[in-house]
C-alpha cells in the first residue's frame, strides 16, 4: 500500500472519536428556554419592586437615568393580552432598593432609598380602589435592598442595609397594622438577597456582604417560625452535585417558582453580570443548571411567576435600564430562533 493511503486511513481513524465527543457535546446542552414577551410599559428601571394580589401582579418604584430619577408609579400585568396598565402612583416618597409583599387582599411597599436618606414608611394598596394608604412604619431600622416574602398570605422583611449589614427579620401583622420581631435570618447577613416560596416555605438565597457574595442558603418555615439552613451554594462537599456551583451565588438576582420548584437567574457577582439561571428541587436540596438567561445580562431586575409560568423584567448594566420582559420555559429544549 502506499505511503499516502496509510496516511489517509491514520487521519480518519483519528477523527472517528472527535465525531463521538461531538454526539456527547449535544447530550449535554442545558434545558429550559426563554422567549421574549410583550416590553414592559413603564419606564426603562431598575431596583423596582413586585407583588400580586389575586392573581394580579404589580410593579412599583425604582429608578432610572443611573438613578439620577426615582420612581413611585404603579403597574399591574395582564396575562391574557400580556399587556401592562399603569394604575394609581404610590403616595409616599419615589424611591429605589425598596421592598414589596401581598396579603390576601392589599400590595404593600416599603423601605428604600430616596437619594438622600434610607426610609422606613410602608404603603399599602387597595386594588378595588385603586388607592394607597399609609400603613404602620417597618419595625427595625429604615434600610435599603432587604429581601421580603409572602407566604400564607402574611408579609415577612429582612436583611437589607442602614449603614451597616443587617440579619434582622419581621413579620407584619395587617389586622394590627403592626410589626413583630422574629428569629433571624442564620449565617451572614446580606443586602440584595432574593426569595421564592414552594408549599408555604420561603427560601432566601444570594445577596452580598462586606462586597462578597455570601453562599449559605436558608428556608423558613412559618408554621414553626426557624429558620433551617440548606446545602449551601458553593462546591464544598467531595460528591458531584456540587461541582459546578461556582456560578450560582450572585446579589441582586431574580428568583421565582414554578411548579415546585425554584428559579434563580441573572444579578452580579463581584461586579460581573450574572445570566446563569439554576433550578432547585427541595426534595433533594439540589440546583440543576438551565439554560442562560437570553437577554442582556443584567441586575437588579424584577421576576415573577403567575399560573405557573415565569417571568423576568427590567433591571440594570452599568448604567443601562431595561424595559425587556421575558418568559421562561424550563423544560423546552434551547431555541435561539423563537
Amino acid at each position: 500500500m502506499k505511503k499516502d493511503n496509510w496516511l489517509l486511513i491514520a487521519l480518519l481513524a483519528l477523527a472517528l472519536p472527535l465525531g463521538g465527543c461531538s454526539d456527547d457535546d449535544d447530550e449535554d446542552e442545558l434545558v429550559g428556554n426563554w422567549v421574549k414577551v410583550s416590553d414592559f410599559d413603564g419606564v426603562a428601571r431598575c431596583s423596582a419592586v413586585t407583588f400580586t394580589v389575586d392573581g394580579k401582579v404589580y410593579v412599583a418604584s425604582g429608578g432610572y437615568g443611573g438613578y439620577k430619577y426615582k420612581l413611585n408609579d404603579l403597574w399591574v400585568f395582564n396575562e391574557d393580552s400580556g399587556t401592562w396598565t399603569q394604575k394609581a402612583s404610590m403616595e409616599g416618597t419615589a424611591r429605589t432598593y425598596a421592598v414589596g409583599f401581598a396579603t390576601d387582599r392589599y400590595g404593600y411597599v416599603g423601605l428604600g432609598y430616596d437619594g438622600d436618606s434610607y426610609l422606613k414608611d410602608f404603603w399599602r394598596y387597595d386594588p378595588e380602589s385603586n388607592s394607597w394608604e399609609k400603613a404602620s412604619d417597618f419595625g427595625g431600622s429604615a434600610r435599603r435592598a432587604a429581601v421580603s416574602f409572602s407566604v400564607l398570605g402574611t408579609g415577612y422583611v429582612g436583611c437589607g442595609f442602614d449603614g451597616n449589614h443587617l440579619k434582622d427579620f419581621w413579620k407584619y401583622n395587617e389586622e394590627a397594622d403592626s410589626w413583630e420581631q422574629i428569629t433571624s435570618i442564620g449565617g451572614s447577613k446580606r443586602i440584595g438577597a432574593s426569595s421564592f416560596v414552594i408549599n408555604d416555605i420561603a427560601y432566601v438565597v444570594g445577596g452580598e456582604n462586606n462586597s462578597d457574595v455570601v453562599t449559605d442558603f436558608w428556608a423558613f418555615d412559618p408554621s414553626t417560625g426557624t429558620w433551617t439552613e440548606k446545602r449551601e451554594i458553593a462546591n464544598v462537599s467531595d460528591e458531584e452535585y456540587d461541582d459546578d456551583y461556582s456560578t450560582i451565588p450572585r446579589s441582586y438576582g431574580v428568583a421565582f417558582s414554578m411548579y415546585g420548584l425554584g428559579y434563580f437567574t441573572c444579578g452580579e457577582n463581584a461586579g460581573s453580570g450574572r445570566s446563569n439561571t439554576w433550578e432547585y428541587n427541595p426534595s433533594d436540596d439540589t440546583w440543576t443548571e438551565r439554560t442562560s438567561f437570553e437577554g442582556g445580562t443584567r441586575s437588579e431586575a424584577v421576576g415573577f411567576s403567575i399560573n405557573n409560568k415565569g417571568y423576568v423584567l427590567t433591571g440594570k448594566s452599568g448604567t443601562a435600564q431595561y424595559d425587556d420582559m421575558w418568559q421562561f420555559f424550563p423544560q423546552d429544549e434551547y431555541d435561539e430562533n423563537d
